[in-house]
């Protein structure tokens, strides 16, 4: 299979700006060409952060401080 990708080199690894359609530890051949910035279709934070397919409860954002430090305490005044 052939596929052309567009990625962004963090310093140590390639991360895809999307989806790949491959198997986790597949071995591939890698030809590089640089892009200028001009040239390179931007990243949206939630492409990426969807790209990382985590999951959680639904109730994250309106409990955050409860799944981050517990159950809050009460206030005894």
């Amino acid at each position: 299979m052939v596929e052309t990708i567009t990625a962004v080199f963090d310093g140590e690894v390639f991360r895809p700006t999307h989806a790949v359609s491959l198997e986790p530890n597949t071995s591939v051949e890698i030809t590089i060409k640089t892009v200028e910035n001009g040239d390179r279709e931007p990243v949206s934070f939630l492409e990426v952060a969807r790209s990382f397919e985590l999951e959680g409860p639904t109730d994250w954002s309106e409990n955050l401080d409860k799944y981050l430090y517990g159950d809050p305490v009460e206030d005894a005044s």
